[in-house]
Parts: structure tokens; C-alpha cells; sequence
């Protein structure tokens, strides 16, 4: 069986006089025009991936969006080709800092409007993936923020453990999926990072913290003792975070990630549904990244993708 090959890559967008702009490449060697996109490294993540390709293919740094949907076509080589597609909103302050010139793999960057990439990109995948970011246009909903949902990662197991729950740490398999996930969550460029005051918690977050030189914010309300005793305050929490807007990760529990993504769905007008649920059904290690408009709140939940653990 022939192995495929993995890229990724992003629709980046910025506004342009009133009218949204989508970004293209002019490739130097294939004199085609194309989105973004570049092959997996060895052991890194499908949204690392999009993010530095990115960085290197166009100079801007960007913070990923919604996803966009995957791509799949064969190569001469007989191989098949999946290519995932992200959103990603492109700052002005990004632009005035890109760093491009024009390379033996780039010729040039050009933003078009979405009328005329459809017509000006070379590959109908391309535009098959252009059209899914024109639906979220015309929805109105292309800005967007997202609350990282992180279970914590794998623990000493509770029934050999004799202290206080709130104390058990995390397993070697834990400390390795909790530094695994860093490079992937920092993708969506976090700006808070709130978790259950737990130590198997604390320490899965930690090296993000480290990484991003951000504080984690201690929260009992999402804690497992305060949700097993009926205490908890995860509406408080979750909607402090849904109001404020900003990409956020969020650490909790196993038991409380359901009645979390819940809270989430309500404050966004979201029918529950499976797809709300199964979010939630993560195991430790594993995160779902929450995808929520930052210009229309009650649009309900743009989308919801779950990432497994690295470790």
C-alpha cells in the first residue's frame, strides 16, 4: 500500500477597502497560482504545519481559524496527496512585518478578491476549499476566535492513589503529552490560559505557559472536586470566556468537559447535537478546538475540530 503524503496549508484573508481578500501564491518553478501550503515534517502537527508553511512561504505569521475542509488528489508518483485547510485572518500588522522576497520557490504574492481567485488559482481542489471560506463570508462569520477544550493529560490512576484527588500528578506519559502539545496549540495563538487548580491540570498546561510566557489562570469552578460536589461554576467560567472573545485554552476534567462544551453551546444559541457531545468525549491528552464569531455572538458554534494526543 503506497503511503500518502500530508500538507497543510490556510485561505489567508484580510479586508481591502470594504471587500474581503484572499491571499495567492505565484510558484516560481511551476508557474502556477495556488493557496498556501506546504508537506508535514517529520513529528509535527497538521495546524504546525499550515502555520509555518505559512511563515516560510509568504513571510507572515498567522494565528489559524476555522478549518476549510481537506484535499485529496493523486501525484504522478502514484501516491495520493491529503492536504488540510485552515482560515486565517491576517492582521496589518502582520503584513508590514512579512518578511517575503520573491525565491526559487515563490515568484510572487498577490491578494485577490474571492471573484477572482475562483477563476485565477490553478487547481479546482484549490477552489473547492476557496468555496467553503466563501460560505463562512457570506454567513457573516469570518472573524473568529477559539476556546481550546484540553483534557489533562494521562494521571496516576485513582484508585492506587492514597492523598487528596486534586494532587495526583501526572504519569511520564502525561509530562510527554502535555510538552507534545505546545507546538500544536499555539497555532490558534492563544491569549489566557485558564485551568482547573488540579496538579494533573496545572502541569498539562504548564509548558504552554512556559512557551508563551503566559500565566495560567487557577479556576475551582471547572475543578473535578467542585463539579463531583456539586459546586461548580462552569457557566460563570465558560461564559466569561465566550463574552471576552479572545482564543483561549481552557484545562479541565474528563467528567466536566461535557457539561463545559455545553455551556458553550448555549451561550452561542447552539442546538445540542452529537457533534456538540462527542467534542467532549476526549482522552487524556487530546483537545477540541471551539470555533465561535467574534462579530455575531448568537451564530451559534462555527466548528468544532478534535486533535488526539502526541504522546
Amino acid at each position: 500500500m503506497t503511503t500518502a503524503i500530508y500538507a497543510a496549508g490556510a485561505v489567508c484573508w484580510r479586508v481591502i477597502d470594504g471587500r474581503i481578500h484572499v491571499l495567492v501564491v505565484h510558484r516560481t518553478v511551476y508557474g502556477d497560482v495556488t493557496i498556501p501550503k506546504g508537506k508535514v515534517d517529520p513529528g509535527e502537527s497538521l495546524p504546525r504545519t499550515a502555520v509555518r508553511e505559512i511563515a516560510e512561504e509568504t513571510g507572515l505569521e498567522v494565528a489559524l481559524g476555522v478549518p476549510l475542509g481537506i484535499s485529496r488528489y493523486p501525484l504522478p508518483s502514484g501516491r495520493e496527496k491529503i492536504v488540510h485547510y485552515w482560515a486565517a485572518e491576517v492582521s496589518d500588522k502582520a503584513v508590514q512585518r512579512s518578511t517575503f522576497k520573491p525565491n526559487a520557490e515563490i515568484a510572487a504574492l498577490e491578494w485577490v478578491t474571492i471573484k477572482r481567485a475562483r477563476t485565477y488559482l490553478s487547481y479546482e481542489p484549490d477552489v473547492e476549499i476557496l468555496e467553503n471560506f466563501a460560505k463562512l463570508v457570506d454567513q457573516g462569520v469570518t472573524s473568529t476566535f477559539a476556546l481550546l477544550l484540553v483534557r489533562h493529560g494521562k494521571a496516576v490512576g485513582r484508585s492506587g492513589w492514597k492523598a487528596e484527588d486534586a494532587a495526583r500528578p501526572l504519569v511520564e506519559r502525561g509530562v510527554q503529552q502535555a510538552a507534545a502539545m505546545v507546538d500544536t496549540l499555539t497555532a490558534w495563538a492563544p491569549k489566557r490560559i485558564v485551568s482547573s487548580p488540579a496538579v494533573r491540570c496545572v502541569t498539562t498546561v504548564a509548558p504552554l505557559a512556559a512557551a508563551t510566557g503566559m500565566t495560567i489562570k487557577r479556576e475551582e469552578g471547572i475543578s473535578q472536586d467542585a463539579w463531583e460536589s456539586g459546586h461548580d461554576e462552569v457557566r460563570r467560567v465558560v461564559g466569561k470566556r465566550v463574552r471576552a472573545g479572545k482564543t483561549t485554552v481552557l484545562c479541565g476534567h474528563g467528567p466536566v468537559l461535557p457539561e463545559m462544551i455545553r455551556e458553550i453551546a448555549l451561550a452561542t444559541g447552539t442546538p445540542l447535537g452529537s457533534y456538540v457531545t462527542d467534542a467532549a468525549g476526549l482522552e487524556p491528552g487530546a483537545f477540541s478546538v471551539v470555533h465561535l464569531s467574534a462579530t455575531n455572538s448568537g451564530s451559534g458554534l462555527i466548528a468544532i475540530e478534535t486533535h488526539a494526543p502526541r504522546a
